[in-house]
Formats: C-alpha cells, structure tokens, sequence
C-alpha cells in the first residue's frame, strides 16, 4: 500500500527533525561537558566544584543530575524517542540554570545571563508539545503513550516542580575567607 504524504506534513517532519538533532545533538553535548569532560567541559569534578561554590550541595550529585538531565535528554530528542519526557528533562536543566546560575545577571547572554537557558528551555517545551514528527522512533515504533496532550502538560508540571525543588535544595554559596 502506498502511503500518500502531504506535502506540509512532510515539510512539518522535516523541520522537526532539523530542530531535533541540531538542539538534541548540542544539549547532548553539553551535558557530555558535565558528565565526562568532553569537549572542553571539567567533568563531573571540575563541574561539582562550580556546583559548590553557588550553593548546590553536594556538587558532584547536582552536577551528574544536570549532566544526565542534559545528556540522556539530548540524546533522546536526536532519536526522538520518548521525546516529551527526554525534551521534559531538558527543560528542567533549564529551569534550574536560569534561576540558579544566571537569573542575578538580567537577561541578555553577554552578561552571563539567562537569555540562552531561557532559549533552550523554549525549544524543550515546544518539542514536548509538538511531539518528535514522521522522521522518529516514535512514529517509526508508533510510539503513542507519550503522545496525549494532558500527559506532555503533565510532564512539563513535573519538570517544574523538580527544577523548584532542586532550587529549594541549594544553600548558600560557600563564601571565600582570607587569612591575614
């Protein structure tokens, strides 16, 4: 049987792809930077240090949970399989890195502040809701537990109540002492 495709549905695919595996491919890769030192990152003691020192205690727990959350979740938006919760995961890191590291600097990146999380986190919502499209291992698997609109809010509500709890859970930075 030959299946007709519409010509906006296949160009609805391929955008969807696109945005996928280039976003997919660079969460992944930053949670890599977390996790193993990839790519120029400092690994998961380099990055629980950082962790310590704005208050995420212990550093190296917090720094792995947003290494995976970035990671994992990354790497299941390149396949797009299970894409509302790998695209929830991200969303989470981004929540907690807005408020937790870059909130204090205002908006814009060239400050250090939270514009690209706020971006990132944009791109995780909307690939939540919109699901992963034709060119996935959801489709492919037809995959559709995932694929009710309750269960993407859902999984975004989650996703905000972690990120609020992961924040609660932070204490103050550790401040630096001088000798003298």
């Amino acid at each position: 049987m030959l299946m007709v495709v519409e010509e906006g549905e296949m160009s609805l695919g391929l955008g969807l792809l696109i945005v996928r595996v280039l976003f997919g491919t660079a969460i992944a890769a930053h949670g890599a930077q977390k996790l193993f030192g990839w790519f120029g990152g400092y690994g998961l003691q380099g990055t629980g240090g950082f962790f310590e020192g704005i208050g995420f205690r212990p550093g190296v727990a917090f720094a792995a949970a947003a290494g995976l959350s970035e990671f994992v979740g990354g790497f299941l938006l390149v396949l797009g399989l299970f894409t509302p919760l790998g695209a929830s995961a991200v969303f989470t890191a981004m929540i907690v890195a807005s408020v937790g590291v870059h909130l204090k600097n205002g908006f814009f990146a060239q400050n250090n502040g939270f514009e690209l999380a706020f971006l990132y986190g944009a791109v995780a919502v909307g690939l939540a809701l919109t699901g992963a499209g034709a060119y996935s291992f959801d489709n492919e698997l037809q995959w559709t537990a995932l694929d009710v609109l309750s269960i993407k809010v859902g999984l975004l509500v989650v996703s905000i109540i972690v990120a609020t709890l992961t924040l609660a859970l932070r204490k103050q930075p550790v401040q630096q002492t001088t000798a003298g």
